[in-house]
């Protein structure tokens, strides 16, 4: 039997059922929220406001969602926890980094080629995460999270990137990485990963459907790995329907198994803190939520010639084959 980690334990792989693979229950910025939070954060309301939401998106027929909230976005197992003892879908969580350059400076003095030098921290942190447990919860993440923004490999990024190849190797959990599609650096990504020995049919590149470059997304899966179309209502970076159309495209071409789909939303976002902020997200992006892809995205997708049996794949067959250990 092959399971996969979840909030609530291990799942077996074909139990994911459809699954979006990059949603947030919550992304914030713990040191601003403990010293200012008190004009915007309430957790109880928080708590209960995610409850509804995820409940509302397993009514809408999703049975699964993976969570790339590492350190870097404020991620808090316990609030999670107790969010998904009310919410009856998986919640698959993550290890790894999130910066767009610099490391912590809880990192910049310990390890290679540091100051005081010693093992590699981040692989330390990532292999506990994965084969113990985050924190005290005895959660287990069970994939990889970081970044490779518009500022590309800068030296920082790198040691990032590094760390996670060898977690990979290690563990042999997949990797899920942020990338900037206008700059299309999941080329560098990739290019770094196969160099180190990373298996890149177990690669996400995170946020490649905000390009309809087809020649850059099919590059991207005809090296194995899988595009990330997951930003779905963020029109501010694609509108819907060239996303639309770019996956109809890309199905009719045979790509479907290297597709994923998701909206990068949140519970709650403390981008956008205070009821000011979050009207004009509403505003400004009035689909990006978790609901949008079931109401919206799927209909147009069949409209454009995208069969249910794609569906399935990118819902459902995808995430599982990700999930399932190499070999």
């Amino acid at each position: 039997m092959t399971t996969v980690d979840t909030v609530r334990g291990p799942v077996e792989v074909d139990a994911l059922g459809t699954t979006l693979m990059h949603e947030h229950v919550f992304v914030l910025t713990p040191d601003v929220m403990q010293n200012y939070g008190d004009g915007w954060w309430d957790e109880e309301d928080r708590v209960t406001d995610a409850i509804a939401k995820l409940r509302a998106l397993k009514e809408a027929g999703v049975d699964t969602i993976v969570d790339p909230t590492v350190v870097g976005l404020g991620r808090y197992l316990p609030r999670v926890a107790r969010v998904n003892a009310e919410a009856d879908i998986n919640i698959v969580a993550a290890t790894g980094l999130y910066t767009f350059d610099e490391i912590p400076h809880y990192f910049h003095y310990r390890g290679p080629d540091t100051l005081l030098g010693g093992p590699e921290l981040m692989v330390e942190m990532f292999v506990k995460d994965i084969r113990e447990g985050i924190g005290d919860t005895g959660v287990k993440a069970a994939f990889l999270k970081c970044v490779v923004e518009e500022r590309g490999l800068t030296r920082d990024q790198t040691r990032v990137q590094h760390a996670i190849c060898a977690t990979h190797r290690e563990t042999g959990v997949p990797i899920t990485v942020h990338t900037n599609a206008a700059h299309q650096t999941g080329r560098a990504a990739l290019e770094l990963y196969a160099a180190q020995g990373v298996d890149l049919t177990k690669v996400v590149i995170g946020h490649a459907g905000d390009s309809n470059d087809l020649d850059y997304l099919k590059w991207i899966m005809d090296q194995g790995a899988t595009i990330g179309c997951d930003r779905f209502g963020l029109d501010l970076f694609n509108p819907t329907d060239h996303r639309v159309a770019a996956i109809a495209a890309l199905c009719a071409q045979g790509y479907a198994d290297r597709i994923v789909l998701s909206h990068d939303a949140a519970c709650y976002m403390d981008f956008f803190s205070g009821e000011a902020a979050q009207q004009a997200l509403a505003t400004a992006a009035p689909n990006w939520h978790f609901l949008h892809i079931s109401q919206d995205v799927l209909p147009a997708l069949r409209e454009q010639g995208v069969t249910d049996e794609q569906l399935t794949t990118m819902l459902v067959d995808n995430p599982r084959r990700y999930f399932t250990p190499a070999g």
